[in-house]
């Protein structure tokens, strides 16, 4: 009887997978994120990789009249301009993927090898593009808000009381607030706190929590340090003088706006390489176009009964 049992019956797992193929995903990168904020933004293509900003001088000083009834003369005015107003240069993400071809000739079942290094390499370049929009030091986000534009939470956790203040401070035609994950949920728990859950909206087949119909589109690009945050609020769009991105149109090798993808060779080592560049910058077109509010704290909970 103990002979019997030393002796399998049936063929086991681990001899029957020798003859069996694993369905094999596409490699996964846990770095990719949605990035909603280059979605939502209104993309300009600019010429020679600069676009300036030109404003008026002296608003106040354009005078208008209501005429009565009377033969009063009418005030005469015009409209005068800054002489230069700033501009802004694209800037360049770059990098060059090198690939064996003996790597790309013989590895490449069921995925493509060079297929794969090239998509897994933009999705890193994009996430990197975002984060410039938002922190870069010369056109990024923080970078530029107006001092008269920032303004800091009542008691630290970010409450409908501080989004109301940033829609005051913004609000003439605002778009969305744009938040680090941890943020919104911050203000979510002070939502329900209140009793009064934010409602939620539909984008891009994705649920948006929202406050006063705008919706809290988030990012982790914008930084937690010392268990606080910021949330921003925008308005997009050139003809409502608000936040636009810019890239660089008709680049060789075009794979998406302001992307592109050059073949560099092969070299003697038999090693293929390629150019990925991404071309972007963003502008705010006035300062009221964007606000911020500071030190929002993402730790703060509450106990219910």
């Amino acid at each position: 009887m103990a002979a019997l049992m030393d002796h399998p019956t049936a063929l086991g797992d681990v001899a029957a997978r020798t003859l069996a193929n694993a369905t094999k995903t596409v490699p996964m990168l846990a770095a990719i994120s949605p990035r909603w904020l280059v979605h939502l933004l209104q993309w300009v293509p600019v010429e020679a990789g600069i676009y300036r900003v030109n404003r008026v001088k002296d608003e106040a000083s354009v005078t208008v009249d209501c005429s009565g009834r009377d033969e009063r003369e009418l005030p005469q005015t015009f409209v005068d301009y800054e002489e230069w107003g700033r501009e802004y240069m694209l800037s360049a993400v770059n990098t060059v993927v090198d690939v064996h071809t003996r790597v790309s000739d013989l590895y490449s079942s069921p995925h493509n090898q060079i297929r794969e290094q090239l998509r897994l390499t933009i999705e890193i370049i994009k996430e990197r593009q975002e984060s410039e929009l938002i922190n870069n030091k010369e056109y990024g986000l923080l970078n530029n808000v107006a001092q008269s534009q920032a303004l800091q939470t009542r008691s630290g956790a970010p409450t409908p009381d501080d989004l109301d203040e940033l829609i005051a401070r913004v609000w003439k035609e605002p778009a969305f607030f744009l938040a680090h994950p941890l943020a919104i949920a911050a203000f979510g728990r002070e939502c329900t706190r209140r009793g009064v859950p934010p409602p939620t909206v539909s984008l891009f087949g994705s649920q948006f929590l929202t406050w006063r119909g705008l919706p809290l589109v988030p990012s982790d690009k914008i930084a937690v340090e010392g268990g606080k945050s910021k949330i921003l609020l925008l308005r997009t769009g050139e003809s409502r003088q608000g936040v636009v991105g810019l890239y660089q149109p008709n680049l060789p090798g075009e794979q998406s706006i302001g992307l592109s993808v050059r073949f560099m060779g092969i070299n003697h080592k038999a090693i293929a390489s390629y150019l990925i560049s991404l071309y972007c910058s963003l502008a705010v077109l006035t300062p009221d176009a964007i606000g911020v509010l500071e030190g929002v704290e993402v730790g703060k909970y509450h106990e219910y009964k």
